[in-house]
Formats: C-alpha cells, structure tokens, sequence
C-alpha cells in the first residue's frame, strides 16, 4: 500500500553500484533517517541486475515507511509495484506513465526531469507529474557534463506550476541551503549521501537543512 507523498525534504537518489548487498547496507542506514524518497538509480546496471535490487529494496522502503521511485524504467516500477517512477528525456510519456502508475492504485509518484527547461516542466505538471526535477544545480560528480539549470527555475515552478520541486546536480550540505531558499522543495542527492562515511547522520543533516 502506497504511502501519501511527502513534498518536501532529502530525496536519496542511490548510486550505481553492482554489489547489491553492499548496496543494500548502505540504504538500510539511509533509511532509518528517513529521507522524503528514496529513488533507485542503476544506469549501468543489466536488467536482471535492476530487477534483482528493485525486489531487494522495496521491503525495506516498506518497513521505513519511505516510497521507493524507479529511476527511468516504468515497466520495472509497474512489476514490483513500486510508489512511483521518474522519467528522463528518452524514457516514455508522461501522460501514459500517469495512467499506468494510477492504475496500479492511488497515491503512486510521477516524477520528471527538466533539466534546465521550462517548457518541460510546464508539460510534466499538465501530464500529472507529481514534481518536476531541475538540474544540474551545480557541477555533479555523476554528470560532469551536464548543462547547469537557472536556479531561477525553483522558484518560477513553485509559484506557477503548483507540484512539488526538485533540484539535483552536485548538491552539498554546503550548497543545498541556496537551492532550498531559490524555491525546492525536494534535494536530490547521490554522491554526497551515499559516498559519506556515515550515510545516516548525512540524511539527518541534510534534513536539518531541508525540512
């Protein structure tokens, strides 16, 4: 049974990593500082890799009480009945991702990227997204190409789009401050949660921060 969504606070975004069980240890700890979200993010990973941790994390989330998003592959979000799935530029509409997550149940999450365009983010909000996610903030570690995204953006969103906002992209406890007074509602954070020596006192400081 899915969850209400929680709008605001740290979205924990995992790292590519093929050792599930080293994987699975680090959310365990992520989890009992309960971030808002928990996104399951494995670009590298062969399918039956995907399939494997997506079947390993979703108890977890459960027990924590945090909804699990699926990175890119609604199909893998659908077959586990995960809360919801966040879509990138090439993975699928919007609109049809909604009315398959809605058929599955109620309360089920839709996410979009925007990247650093509005015209995007005004399509995820009219599709039913339930947040449209910006980025690159700032320099990312995990996209070090990536466009940077006006931090103008947040707040244009917040005000006339009325969904839940997200930033991403090189977020630190140093800068996330900045991106939450531009106008997020959600830090999207990988490396500098789940690279930490202590991932769960890095999800408690960021909540200081953010909530």
């Amino acid at each position: 049974m899915p969850w209400p969504f929680r709008g605001r606070g740290l979205y924990a975004v995992t790292p590519a990593e093929s050792d599930t069980a080293r994987l699975l240890a680090k959310v365990v700890c992520v989890l009992a500082a309960s971030p808002a979200l928990l996104q399951y993010r494995n670009k590298l990973a062969p399918a039956a890799l995907r399939r494997e941790q997506v079947r390993c994390l979703l108890p977890l989330c459960r027990a924590a009480g945090v909804p699990l998003i699926v990175n890119d592959h609604l199909a893998l979000a659908l077959e586990f009945g995960a809360d919801g799935v966040h879509l990138g530029r090439d993975d699928g509409d919007a609109a049809s991702a909604r009315r398959a997550l809605d058929a599955q149940g109620p309360g089920r999450i839709l996410g979009v990227s925007c990247y650093g365009e509005w015209a995007r983010a005004v399509a995820g909000a009219a599709a039913g997204a339930d947040y449209v996610a910006f980025g690159a903030m700032f320099a990312s570690p995990t996209k070090p190409a990536a466009a940077r995204a006006p931090l103008e953006l947040l707040g244009r969103a917040r005000r006339e789009l009325k969904v839940t906002v997200a930033a991403i992209g090189g977020i630190t406890l140093a800068n996330a401050g900045e991106v939450v007074a531009a106008g997020a509602d959600l830090v999207a954070v990988i490396s500098d949660v789940f690279g930490a020596d202590d991932p769960g006192a890095r999800v408690r400081a960021y909540r200081q921060c953010v909530c």
